[in-house]
């Protein structure tokens, strides 16, 4: 399997397959944010730079995981430009590398391996990210 620098342009399939989503959605949300340009080589050929990746990852975030519609994460971007939507991002994998390594050292003696496919990981990592924005909407209510 040939594993690309997390630096390397993706295809529109690999974007499709890392993100859960099928072509036409990233397609569609192409024609919705003006901030999402892959660059189109001969053919139409979509090549994703890791900034477009990133967007996309805050973009489906806010859809799917926080409830907005397509107009209220257009207003989120003009409102507070793309960097809220790429720190989304890196906040959730923060604390999911923070759980991992405690976790990591709390059993150390008690290593079992679970494979996991990637659709399952990702379902579980989508999971984590709603406990996390569900815990920061509880700890801003107290």
């Amino acid at each position: 399997m040939n594993v690309k620098s997390p630096e390397a342009f993706r295809t529109i399939s690999e974007v499709s397959r890392d993100l859960s989503l099928p072509q036409h959605v990233l397609r569609f949300w192409e024609t919705k944010f003006a901030q999402i340009k892959p660059i189109k080589r001969g053919g139409g050929r979509r090549y994703y730079r890791p900034e477009d990746v990133k967007l996309l990852r805050g973009i489906k975030s806010l859809l799917y995981n926080d409830g907005y519609t397509i107009r209220g994460v257009q207003k989120v971007i003009k409102e507070n430009g793309t960097r809220q939507l790429l720190d989304i991002n890196q906040k959730n994998k923060v604390f999911t590398e923070n759980e991992n390594n405690n976790s990591e050292s709390l059993n150390h003696n008690k290593i079992n391996h679970y494979s996991l496919s990637d659709t399952k990981r990702k379902k579980l990592i989508n999971v984590l990210d709603d406990l996390v924005q569900l815990k920061r909407k509880l700890d801003t209510d107290k």
